[in-house]
Parts: structure tokens; C-alpha cells; sequence
């Protein structure tokens, strides 16, 4: 009996110890994003308190396993292999979606969609088209610059100014349009109107005739926005007053269903 004992109790110790170190290369993962996707070891030090040691033991771990790679200037990257797992995860996201975003379709007509901001680009990740004859269409997957989107200015609008900043003068602000907004300045005027007034809005500035209205999801696990879309002639400001408190009503929905089927 008290060999068993000692066996359970270090068998128990092993577990626990597997499970903080499964909780801790996460944490690493995440704080490399965070980073921008590249970092090194004494900033992921700074950053969680962690020994350097301990570090240096999870990241190779993790480069052995293809979750992350070391560049040539000895710094961390996110590795190849989270591509995979990365695409899955957002076209189950977008299954999840699907109902809510059938939802909206059902209660304003339009075209209802789901994105998320991967890297510097906006990401199509689920679409309920709109049942009239003339309606707006997004390929799942389609990838756009976020300062010409209803969706690009949701999920921006809680970003650090520097940082959208930063990700402006990568991309460049190439115009649709004639309306899409084309200097930081603006753009960023336009992320405190979102900020004020709950919602986004594209007015023409993605494609010529078309309106849409866009929300953040919140607290969801990775940053997302639902919007409607069409045309400007029905996607009036009358219409917007009855379809933006829908969809943040939607949004607030889909982020407790999310929440819930976490364990």
C-alpha cells in the first residue's frame, strides 16, 4: 500500500507539472503574437516573469515541434505548423457564426458576415447571403486591407493609435474608392467616431454603392467583428438606427455562446 501511495502521489506530481508546462508554452505562444510574431528570449523574460532557463527549455520544445522556429538573428518566430491549426480554427469559428449571422439575414435582409484581422489583412471567415435578388457577396477566405472595411475599423478601434499607425504604413492606404478614407489622420478620426458610437461603418468606400455596418465581438477568443452588408439605397441612415442595436445584440449573443463552449 505505501508503495502505491508514493506511486499516485508522484504520478500526480508528473501531471501537475505536465499541465503547467502545457500552460506555459501557450502563454509563450501568445506573448510571441503579441510581439508581432518574432521575439527573443530576454523579453519573453521580461515579459513573464519566467527564468531564462525555463524559457530556453519550452521554446525548444516547441521548435521541435514546428509550433515555433529560430531565426538566424537567434530570435523566436511562430512556426509554420500553427498555420494548420490556425486555419482550422477559424473556419470552426465561422461554423459557430453561422446561425448568428442567419440570424441577422432573417431580421434585416442583408447580407450578414464574419471576419477576423489576421496579421495586417482582414480575413473573410464566414458569409449568410441575403435573400433579395441584389445583394452583396464575400468569398470566404477573401483577404482586404482593413482601412477601406466596416470590420477593418471595428477590430482596429481598440488598437493603440501607434500601432494602427504602424500597420498603415505598412499596408499603404490605397484607395477603392473615391470615399475610401487614404491618410492616417482621417482613419484614425474615424476610429474614435467607432469608439463613440458602437459601431463601423464603410459608406461607399470599399465598393461604390454599397453600405456597411460593422461591430466587434466582445471577449471573444480571438478578435472578431460580424457586419451586414448592402446596398446604400437600402442600407439607409433610418435603417441603420434599427440595424446596428441587432447587431450588437448578435455580437453580445455570439460571444456567450463562444464563452459557454469553453471548457
Amino acid at each position: 500500500m505505501p508503495t502505491s501511495s508514493a506511486s499516485t502521489t508522484d504520478s500526480a506530481k508528473s501531471t501537475g507539472g505536465g499541465v503547467q508546462s502545457l500552460e506555459r508554452a501557450f502563454d509563450l505562444l501568445e506573448r510571441v503574437a503579441d510581439a508581432g510574431g518574432e521575439v527573443g528570449l530576454s523579453e519573453l523574460s521580461a515579459s513573464s516573469g519566467l527564468p531564462l532557463p525555463t524559457i530556453h527549455r519550452l521554446m525548444r520544445t516547441l521548435v521541435a515541434c514546428g509550433y515555433v522556429r529560430q531565426q538566424a538573428n537567434r530570435r523566436y518566430a511562430l512556426g509554420p505548423r500553427l498555420i494548420r491549426l490556425g486555419e482550422s480554427a477559424s473556419r470552426l469559428l465561422g461554423t459557430w457564426a453561422r446561425p448568428y449571422l442567419a440570424r441577422l439575414v432573417d431580421e434585416t435582409g442583408e447580407t450578414a458576415n464574419m471576419a477576423l484581422l489576421d496579421g495586417d489583412e482582414i480575413v473573410y471567415v464566414a458569409q449568410v447571403p441575403s435573400k433579395h435578388s441584389m445583394r452583396m457577396f464575400t468569398e470566404v477566405g477573401r483577404r482586404v486591407l482593413p482601412h477601406s472595411t466596416g470590420v477593418g475599423k471595428a477590430l482596429l478601434a481598440d488598437v493603440p493609435d501607434d500601432e494602427v499607425r504602424a500597420l498603415l504604413s505598412r499596408t499603404g492606404m490605397p484607395a477603392a474608392t473615391e470615399k475610401t478614407i487614404t491618410t492616417p489622420d482621417r482613419f484614425l478620426a474615424a476610429l474614435a467616431d467607432v469608439r463613440r458610437l458602437g459601431y463601423a461603418i464603410d459608406d461607399n468606400e470599399q465598393e461604390l454603392g454599397v453600405r456597411c455596418l460593422a461591430v466587434s465581438v466582445p471577449d471573444s477568443p480571438t478578435a472578431a467583428a460580424i457586419s451586414i452588408s448592402g446596398p446604400a439605397g437600402r442600407v439607409t441612415e433610418s435603417a441603420t438606427e434599427q440595424i446596428v442595436p441587432l447587431l450588437q445584440q448578435v455580437a453580445v449573443d455570439l460571444s456567450q455562446s463562444l464563452a459557454t463552449s469553453t471548457p
